[in-house]
């Protein structure tokens, strides 16, 4: 099950180099990159299968596989946006996390931190306006510092309360898969399917009133 994505997460931070500049290290730095590929290419089946499953919001591309700095980054991630969403408002993601046996794939409400525009904060944190339980859960950025709290209503109210306090940047509403607790891909899809139901409330709330 989704055996080349969690292969390649064993590359995550290694730095990959042409092959063609690498010179004894070519042969590795080919290997890397097919490795490297065919992650991608089987994390964006899931994407496009997923997809079929919860219409009407519609997938964006999967991520790369190394940033511009040519850093591995295995942790791949697609978000779904309705047709009617704007590109810097809060959407649903499936995100690729964890290494061995805590990888899994999670399911998020959030944004794009590079299309953010001025009230993307303000909406995204808006989440906190929903009642929650487990098995959500939030993560949380204070400064530079991101953690995960417990989808608890304490937990809630004390991170309102942050945020209007300016002590919180940043609040996201999560559903993880961890790759241990299902025995195949179908199942995997019944469970990402069942992530977008639980967090479709929570979405609603980022979204402006009309």
């Amino acid at each position: 099950m989704l055996e080349q994505c969690r292969r390649y997460l064993d590359y995550q931070g290694v730095h990959y180099c042409r092959p063609e500049k690498a010179g004894a290290l070519a042969g590795d730095m080919i290997a890397l990159r097919n490795v490297a590929q065919a992650a991608r290419k089987e994390f964006q089946t899931l994407s496009l299968v997923l997809a079929e499953h919860v219409s009407p919001f519609v997938p964006e591309r999967v991520s790369q596989w190394m940033n511009q700095a040519q850093i591995c980054r295995p942790h791949f991630w697609t978000y779904y946006r309705l047709p009617s969403a704007s590109l810097t408002d809060s959407a649903l993601a499936i995100r690729l996390y964890g290494k061995e046996t805590e990888a899994g794939i999670s399911v998020e409400v959030s944004f794009i931190e590079r299309k953010k525009v001025e009230t993307s904060l303000l909406q995204q944190n808006r989440v906190l306006n929903y009642s929650i339980a487990a098995p959500l859960y939030y993560w949380v950025q204070e400064g530079q510092t991101f953690y995960r709290l417990d989808g608890t209503e304490e937990n809630r109210q004390s991170l309102l309360q942050a945020v209007e306090a300016g002590r919180i940047r940043k609040v996201l509403v999560k559903y993880d898969v961890p790759f241990r607790t299902v025995t195949s891909e179908e199942e995997l899809l019944e469970r990402l399917i069942q992530g977008f139901s639980l967090l479709e409330p929570y979405l609603k709330m980022t979204h402006p009133a009309e």
